[in-house]
């Protein structure tokens, strides 16, 4: 997996919007984090600019509008991160990290069936 550009929780934000509604113009992007957040449109342009600057978004003029699409996988972003705070917090164990989530009760019943039920898939998976 190439290296990705890191970005940060408010650019995060950001993106999340570009990869559920891509392609998707300044506007469209500064419309819907307008109502799920305080900032401001300049703030938002800004973000967006951000993103565009370290490879993470492109766009294309339109008349006058920019529309905007993501470089930046969905999944591959989530997976570094997932495997970066594994590495930073657990020593890449993720048998610990379960641990402490589950001793911390940070997992519902529901939750830990879910893992159970992913475990044994997995498990079947390797038996054949």
């Amino acid at each position: 997996m190439n290296r990705l550009p890191q970005i940060s929780e408010a650019e995060f934000e950001v993106m999340k919007i570009v990869w559920q509604y891509a392609p998707v113009s300044t506007n469209e992007i500064t419309d819907r984090l307008m109502k799920t957040t305080s900032w401001g449109a300049k703030t938002i342009q800004t973000l967006i600019k951000r993103l565009t600057n370290k490879g993470a978004l492109t766009y294309e003029k339109e008349g006058r509008v920019y529309v905007y699409t993501p470089l930046v996988k969905e999944n591959e972003y989530i997976s570094q991160q997932s495997n970066s705070f594994l590495r930073r917090f657990y020593d890449g164990d993720i048998t610990a990290m379960l641990s402490a989530y589950i001793k911390n009760d940070r997992l519902s019943a529901e939750e830990i069936g879910t893992l159970r039920s992913i475990l044994d898939d997995a498990d079947n998976d390797k038996g054949n």
